[in-house]
């Protein structure tokens, strides 16, 4: 997370989506074709929602909790393969790679990839989910962040059948709405969420909101312990992190104007000192198998 000075009264240049200079931090693996790797092939039914926010995503996305990770290590050894299946930028691939000794993370958006900061532990390639150019019962565990309700589920569940080894873990999460602390600034998150930008979400969005529950999942179910995110923000943190909305990009697009600007004003009225932070947290669902 990029620690920002923000100001109380002026809508940022990172949440309004303008020029945000960040360094590339990519990976040499990325661009290095692999035998079975289908390094320039998009699935058919990818929908490219974050790559024109890449940077920002990196930047304004939090961090899922210590926790969740060392849980994930009580379910396959630190020696095993693990494969990070659409890692975005990275948010959950370093973290997997500080505790296994390799991991392959795989995103079908080139950009992303480009963003992610190296790791000796990782090889980062382009690949949609439901192709992964992984060999056959090569891998432990199967990790997918905040991602399963974007793929074509039958043909991600026979690759993660494919490359799992037997006894291997699928383990897919995803987060779901925020809440900010203070009742009048919860509310106005709220209705931005539910309101002004609702419309604009993609359909998949509903089987977050849904807490993964109504999406089939084919593999012997494990039931994990509970798990929250938390963050504490400033202003500008919080609207750099809805800058990075599919729904708030969609927006933009369709109207020609950011919603950003008349949300920035009014929580401004209410968050008080520009400079102090405010908690934020989120629900994290896991749906957990073995093969």
């Amino acid at each position: 997370m990029v620690q920002t000075q923000p100001q109380r009264c002026n809508f940022s240049a990172a949440a309004a989506g303008a020029s945000h200079t960040v360094a590339l931090r990519k990976s040499p693996e990325a661009t290095i074709p692999r035998e079975g790797m289908p390094c320039d092939t998009m699935s058919q039914n990818f929908h490219d929602h974050f790559s024109s926010v890449a940077n920002r995503y990196a930047d304004f996305r939090p961090h899922y909790p210590a926790a969740l990770f060392e849980y994930l290590v009580t379910l396959a050894p630190k020696t095993s393969l693990v494969w990070d299946c659409a890692c975005g930028n990275g948010q959950a691939t370093l973290d997997l790679a500080e505790r296994f000794n390799r991991v392959i993370a795989t995103d079908a958006s080139k950009e992303q990839i480009a963003s992610a900061a190296p790791h000796r532990n990782v090889e980062f390639r382009v690949a949609p989910a439901e192709e992964s150019g992984l060999q056959d019962a090569s891998v432990r565990l199967i990790t997918v962040a905040q991602a399963l309700h974007w793929f074509d589920l039958d043909r991600f569940y026979a690759e993660a059948r494919r490359v799992l080894k037997p006894g291997g873990v699928l383990a897919a999460w995803a987060y779901g709405i925020n809440e900010v602390e203070g009742n009048a600034v919860n509310e106005l998150v709220q209705d931005y969420y539910s309101n002004t930008v609702g419309p604009y979400w993609p359909t998949e969005r509903k089987l977050v909101e849904e807490s993964y529950r109504t999406i089939p999942f084919p593999f012997d179910e494990i039931t994990p312990p509970v798990f929250r995110m938390e963050a504490r923000w400033t202003l500008e943190q919080l609207l750099g992190y809805f800058s990075t909305w599919s729904a708030t990009n969609r927006f933009i697009k369709a109207k020609g104007s950011n919603p950003l600007k008349p949300l920035s004003g009014a929580l401004g009225d209410v968050w008080g000192d520009a400079h102090s932070t405010r908690l934020v947290t989120w629900p994290l669902t896991l749906r957990i198998g073995r093969k």
